[in-house]
């Protein structure tokens, strides 16, 4: 054997571990990136029902014969942006069952239990509380004494998120502030909330009943929308909690307004869903619920908001209308 061929012999071995390396981290490059685009950018939505069940025995015989108007307010939510078809919306579906129900839920809509139901859906896509109160309050026409209210209300939300980081944080458009700068725009809403909701029952002499959603949090309780292409935003939760412990506390001072927790039901069904070691993880439902443009509900999401409405009307409004026909045959 010449001198060649055994130095030839020696250097097999080291050629070999050089190429086992480059496999190695060829498959762990390989791994990372599906790692990566498995957690952090697939977002599945699922399928089927969502959202809590709502007891059916009370949708099963009529809560009121008198003149009752559903009305909508507030932003691209209670408008329906994302809900295909539109009768997929939560408004719409609060006041009728969609042509593809699930089976559960057939018959479990206001329209069933209150035979002179009608509706008027002011709500508007891409709005602000601030034109909720300048514009679209207006818009609502001040009813007889014969009407009572149902009002659905979503409002707040793109103050917070809008312009997603493009300029300046400013009032109605905070994205990007600290939670200091954002102290006197929290508290406007607080007394801009207050002044719709006086607005709003000023409107119905007959009695109304308003029910409002909080704002949902589609990065699960984490704070970081990068991978939905949005800056990072360290107060975001920060200023999103203050803004949600003011429409609770507004909901909990007024007799005649009652909160929908949208953000609790919606944790887990953001863009981390599938990040089981996620505090809000949903082992039973790991799906996403918004809309292709992150800010709004898919169908999935929509199903889910009208149950939570029809959850707390069932709650509230048989006995309030009970309560009313009594006080009607009794003449008081």
């Amino acid at each position: 054997m010449s001198e060649t061929d055994s130095d030839q012999k020696s250097r097999r071995p080291v050629r070999f571990r050089r190429i086992g390396y480059i496999v190695a981290l060829g498959l762990l490059l390989v791994g990372g990136v599906y790692f990566f685009r498995y957690f952090w950018l697939e977002h599945p939505v699922g399928h089927g029902p969502a959202g809590p069940s709502v007891p059916r025995a009370v949708f099963r015989s009529s809560w009121t014969e008198n003149k009752v108007l559903l009305v909508g307010l507030g932003d691209s939510i209670t408008d329906g942006l994302g809900a295909s078809p539109a009768s997929k919306s939560y408004f719409n579906c609060l006041i009728k069952n969609p042509s593809d129900e699930f089976p559960a839920m057939q018959g479990i809509c206001l329209s069933r239990v209150i035979p002179s139901l009608k509706s008027e859906n002011l709500a508007r896509s891409g709005t602000t509380s601030i034109e909720h109160l300048e514009y679209l309050i207006p818009e609502l026409q001040r009813q007889g004494k014969d009407t009572f209210g149902i009002v659905v209300i979503t409002s707040g939300g793109n103050d917070i998120i809008h312009d997603y980081g493009r300029g300046s944080p400013r009032e109605g458009a905070m994205y990007g502030a600290t939670f200091q700068q954002a102290q006197p725009w929290i508290e406007n809403y607080r007394r801009r909330l207050g002044t719709i909701l006086d607005e709003v029952q000023d409107r119905f002499p007959g009695g109304c009943r308003v029910f409002i959603g909080n704002i949902y949090d589609p990065t699960d309780g984490v704070g970081n929308a990068i991978t939905a292409g949005l800056p990072r935003w360290p107060d975001a939760l920060s200023i999103m909690r203050a803004y949600n412990t003011i429409i609770a506390e507004t909901a909990q001072h007024r007799a005649d307004v009652h909160l929908v927790d949208i953000h609790q039901s919606f944790l887990g069904h953001g863009i981390y869903s599938r990040q089981f070691w996620n505090a809000n993880y949903r082992a039973g439902d790991p799906h996403y619920w918004y809309w292709q443009n992150f800010e709004d509900p898919n169908n999935r999401g929509y199903d889910c908001i009208r149950r939570l409405f029809l959850f707390e009307m069932a709650r509230v409004l048989p006995p309030l209308f009970a309560d009313m026909k009594r006080k009607q045959r009794s003449g008081s």
